[in-house]
């Protein structure tokens, strides 16, 4: 995935501070810093960071999209929108079936029985409404939408490097 310049200023600033704590000099420093001025993707501003104290491996980078970051989203921003999306969409098809069936049920004995489907719905219905209200309240969206960009950008470093290895 491509990073952004809110991202590369990220990068330069914990630089910056790798700098002032002694952990790199200055040659290396503005090497560094030009590397990430200039970085194309978050694969290439996470080896900058790879040797310096604080930082992860690629597959937990700290470096994310600026748009997943839970201080600059809003609310209702786009990665809660698909992230709701996901956690809800499972349940909506499964009682939509079960509703569907019970329709059918009450159809073919020209009767309205007893709504069980209301034994799925109720409780699944409840466990989610409190896994959405804490995820929302502990910045969840982000999260989950800054570990999809992670597996995207990775899957796209490997294919790159798949394909620069039959090239050459």
């Amino acid at each position: 995935m491509r990073a952004a310049d809110d991202d590369r200023h990220a990068v330069a600033e914990r630089l910056r501070t790798a700098l002032n704590e002694g952990r790199l000099d200055l040659h290396e420093y503005d090497e560094r810093l030009q590397r990430a001025y200039t970085a194309k993707t978050y694969g290439d501003l996470d080896r900058l960071l790879a040797d310096l104290p604080g930082t992860v491996p690629l597959e937990r980078s700290q470096v994310v999209p600026a748009g997943a970051r839970p201080d600059l989203d809003l609310p209702y921003s786009d990665a809660t929108r698909r992230w709701l999306i996901d956690v809800w969409e499972r349940y909506a098809g499964v009682v939509a079936i079960t509703v569907g069936i019970w329709a059918v049920i009450c159809l073919m004995a020209q009767d309205l029985i007893y709504f069980w489907p209301g034994w799925v719905a109720g409780p699944w219905g409840a466990v989610l409404l409190v896994q959405t209200v804490t995820g929302l309240m502990s910045g969840e969206p982000q999260k989950w939408a800054a570990k999809k960009a992670r597996k995207k950008a990775a899957k796209a470093d490997k294919k790159a490097s798949k394909e620069a290895e039959s090239d050459g």
